[in-house]
This record gives C-alpha cells, structure tokens and sequence, in this order.
C-alpha cells in the first residue's frame, strides 16, 4: 500500500490488456498521421522511413503526442524520416559489434561479472535511433532446448554475478516465459542480480500487471529495471502508477536516455526529464550520445554540444538528479564516460 493509503490499481478493466494494446498498435505510417494530423507532405518520408524500419506506436504512447506538430519530442521519436536513407561515412548496422560478443545463441557478452541475454525479438514500440534497427533477431531468439545451453554458460562460469534482460523488449514475452527463465537464473548460486532493460512501462504503463509483479516478487535475485524515458512528457500518470507498483515489488528503478537532436538537445528538456523522472521515483543513471547505426544520423548532437549541455545542466540540478554522459566504445571494458 502507498504511504498515501491511496491503492494502486494494476489494471482498469476498461481498457484492453497489454497483449491486446500491443497487437493494435499503430504500424501504418499513414494511419500515424492521419491520427495526428499532420501536413500530408510528411507521408512520403513516412513512407520511405517506414519501409526500411516499420512503424509501431501503442495507443498509449500516441495519446501523449501532441496533434497536428510534427516538431512534437515524442514523434520526433517515432516518425520515421525519408532522412533514415541517408548513409553517412560512419553509421553503419552493427555500431556496437555486438556480433562479436555472442557465443551463444541470444546471449551477449561484452563486460566482465554479467551478460545480456535477448529475452524477447519484439518491441512495443519502434524507436527511429535504435543501435539495434539491423539487429538479426531471427538467429538470436532461442527455444528451449537451445536457452539451456545459453543457461549452462552462465552457470559454468562463477565470475559472472548479473543477468541483464533485454531485447528487444523482454517484457513483450509472456509472463508464464519471463518466470520460467527468472527461476531458472535464480537457480544458479552465483547470481545475485537480475537486470530488466525495458520501455514497455514506459510506452503500455498496463504490462506492469498481477502477473508480472508475481513473478518479480517471487524472485531471490535483486530486480534492477532501467527504463528508456528520453523526454518528460513520456511520464503521464499511468507510467508514474506503473512505477509505484514496481517499487511495491522490490525493484530499484533506474533510467537512460539517448541524447537526440529536436527531441531533448537543450538544458530546459533535460532538467525537466530529471525532475519528472524523480517525481515518479526513477533515479537517471546514463545519458547515452547516439550510437551511430544507420538509418540515425539526423538525431546526432556532437560530443562538443553534449559536454557544454551537461555543464550548463550541473549549474540546474542537484548531483543525484545528474545523468553519466557515456558512449558506448566497442571492446572497452564499460561505458565511456564523455
């Protein structure tokens, strides 16, 4: 129970389940603008953008944007861009060389003490920068049998003491999945941590349901969750809800952000983030420069503006309320601090 005494309700029965909002989500880029309103020019870039990288908007998140301003920060995000055909010197499909790093079948692993383990191929949303757009989904989504083997190389080795959930989304896999796998991690002694990297909270504020909170409570391991919040206005009052349940199950939540031109490249829009983030009980924790994935290069902002960004923004914020500007440097051996 909230300190308020005020109880959370975990789903309106008004509403679809999540599965069903995640079914109809938008994935037309006509029937995007159309529901937003916008100049019918935007469509052929719609269209361009969307055939290399489809659309996908939850009704959810769609109620958060803004009518009729395509300069709307969270369809800035979501828009796809006759820009995305670009190919700059640089961007390339695999900015992270994650398929370096997999020696297992939906298992990636770049850092020492844990590995990242693609839970689930599918996404609630498709975000237009995302380093994994190329990612072959397809030759890393185990079955059962093959997740044993992928279960069997983290249990052979005891320097690894944290599973990293992602995807991507883990939580677009089922709950009744998403529990056998946690007992299954929590079965191996050395593991003291179980990471989720998601936005669906954030993007369907609904999956955050009895289900999901049974099997995260049930665990052993400590749940850490980094949601993926770019902008303040993403946090309605469902997601703040959402959040509230979390904490009630034990999980420490945690934030990241990309920084991303036209959507949060300003000292109002990210002091407001880390306020907001706050309010709703999420500590910011890495303020990523893009990852240079093709298809992205019209959201860059240089190191240069980055750096004078996090300077102004120590001047508004207090410490704990500061975001780590970070690249990610394929073969380091953590994030790079900027």
């Amino acid at each position: 129970m909230p300190e308020s005494g005020r109880r959370i309700v975990v789903h309106d029965e008004a509403r679809p389940g999540w599965q069903a909002q995640l079914a109809a989500a938008i994935r037309d880029p006509r029937e995007l603008c159309r529901r937003l309103n916008l100049d019918p020019g935007w469509l052929p870039g719609a269209s361009t953008g969307h055939a290399l990288f489809e659309v996908r908007v939850p009704e959810a998140y769609l109620a958060r944007i803004r009518v009729n301003d395509p300069q709307d920060p969270l369809l800035r995000q979501v828009l796809p861009l006759a820009a995305e055909s670009e190919t700059p010197i640089g961007y390339v499909q695999d900015p992270l060389q994650e398929a370096e790093h997999t020696p297992r079948r939906g298992l990636i692993h770049k850092y020492a003490s844990r590995v990242l383990l693609i839970a689930s191929p599918a996404c609630a949303i498709n975000c237009r920068y995302c380093f994994r757009r190329h990612f072959p989904y397809q030759e890393n989504a185990p079955s059962r049998a093959q997740w044993d083997d992928t279960l069997a190389y983290i249990r052979d080795d005891p320097s690894l003491n944290e599973v990293i959930l992602s995807g991507g989304d883990p939580l677009a896999s089922s709950d009744r999945q998403l529990a056998w796998l946690s007992q299954r991690l929590e079965s191996i002694a050395h593991l003291k941590r179980l990471r989720i990297h998601t936005r669906l909270p954030v993007v369907i504020p609904d999956r955050v349901d009895a289900s999901m909170l049974d099997w995260l409570s049930a665990t052993r391991l400590q749940k850490v969750m980094v949601l993926h919040i770019n902008h303040a206005n993403e946090i309605d009052t469902a997601v703040v809800e959402a959040c509230a349940r979390l904490k009630q199950a034990g999980v420490t939540l945690l934030n990241q952000s990309v920084l991303l031109r036209g959507v949060n490249d300003s000292v109002s829009a990210l002091s407001a983030l880390s306020e907001r983030l706050f309010e709703a009980g999420i500590l910011p924790y890495y303020l990523h420069v893009l990852d240079p994935v093709t298809g992205a290069a019209h959201f860059d902002v240089t190191d240069e503006e980055a750096r004078a960004l996090v300077a102004d923004l120590r001047e508004v914020l207090p410490g704990f309320l500061m975001p780590r500007l970070v690249r990610e440097v394929p073969g380091e051996a953590s994030k790079t601090p900027l």
